[in-house]
């Protein structure tokens, strides 16, 4: 057994990994280490594990936590996240990084999107993006992996063959995103309360989402020249789920079977990557809880645009059930291990 910590437990992200881990055959999760919650169990915490995880939250002591695990799970804040990678990562750990800081490859498009230095550019040098579907060898050789975010998962995947076959005008790339409300974690601001969510749904941070510069720059490496696109993220009055949708313009005629072939090839032997026919609609019940992106591609001939949709659960695929596929094949395991199951649905 791989003796694994979770930095930041309590949160939404920190506590569905943990939940995914305590079924999995090969990790085994010793230390959860919370800011809010030092000494009490987690149980008091999420009562659905009472009986089932008699873990008790640790405050971030290195001293005590390094000799607890042998990999770690960090789910801190933006910002909070540098200190802990680079100590746990000095310290000999394979990391895995749920927030941004170690996520670009560019420092200072990091600190001018997230307005803070990166006190650890060698160690940002060292970092992967964790998204197996695109780096899997990289990730299976690094100790160091940069978890991508939601709205970047969700749209590299769905608009990557496109741009890897260069289908499409690199310059009119939209993508219109939703996601439940567990995206803003546990967070307490008025936005995020019921009665400002439900039967509600709403654009946010509108042409300033700090996720554009994330997913600009993988598509970037992808398409091997500058992508800049328009990026709107929304909030629907769901726990979870993401739904992107998808504009651009093609560079040539072709119909919809010859880009579904496209993406069906690119994404062969995929396991988590569901590539759906026009006719199949995409939903998000069909991927919450669970690892799988459901894509569907469109075209609408009149306009000469293709129209892609991508869906994924944001706390699974777009954070903790990620955060195990990249564990996995940090450590020669097979990928699909611990995360296989279909979503919920209801």
């Amino acid at each position: 057994m791989i003796n694994v910590g979770i930095i930041g437990a309590t949160g939404y992200a920190g506590y569905e990994t943990l939940r995914i881990l305590l079924s999995h055959p090969m990790f085994n999760v010793t230390c959860i280490v919370s800011k809010s919650f030092v000494g009490q169990k987690i149980a008091e915490i999420y009562p659905n594990l009472y009986n089932v995880c008699d873990l008790v939250c640790d405050e971030l002591d290195y001293d005590i936590i390094l000799g607890k695990a042998d990999c770690f799970v960090v789910s801190l804040p933006h910002g909070a996240s540098q200190e802990a990678v680079a100590t746990l990562y000095k310290a000999g750990k394979k990391v895995v990084d749920l927030s941004a800081d170690y996520r670009y490859e560019n420092s200072s498009t990091y600190e001018k999107t997230y307005k803070l230095p990166h006190e650890y550019k060698d160690i940002l040098e060292k970092a992967v993006y964790g998204l197996p579907e695109l780096n899997r060898e990289k990730i299976k050789k690094t100790s160091l992996v940069a978890n991508p975010g939601c709205y970047p998962t969700c749209s590299i995947l769905g608009v990557a063959p496109l741009l890897a076959e260069k289908l499409i005008d690199t310059s009119s790339i939209i993508i219109d995103a939703a996601s439940g409300v567990t995206g803003a974690g546990r967070n307490q601001d008025l936005m995020y309360q019921f009665n400002e969510c439900t039967e509600n749904f709403m654009a946010y941070k509108i042409a300033s989402h700090r996720h554009t510069t994330e997913i600009e720059e993988k598509l970037s490496d992808i398409a091997g020249k500058e992508v800049i696109v328009t990026f709107t993220p929304h909030l629907v009055p769901m726990k979870r789920g993401m739904m992107a949708t998808i504009y651009a313009t093609l560079n040539n005629a072709i119909d919809s079977e010859y880009i579904y072939n496209v993406y069906k090839e690119f994404y062969k032997g995929e396991y988590f990557v569901r590539i759906k026919n026009s006719d199949t609609l995409v939903v998000t019940k069909g991927v919450v809880a669970s690892n799988f992106v459901d894509i569907s591609i469109h075209i609408d001939k009149r306009t000469n645009r293709v129209i892609v949709i991508s869906a994924i659960d944001n706390i699974g695929k777009g954070a903790s059930s990620q955060a195990v596929q990249n564990m996995n094949l940090m450590y020669g395991l097979e990928e699909t291990l611990g995360i296989s199951q279909p979503g919920t649905y209801l």
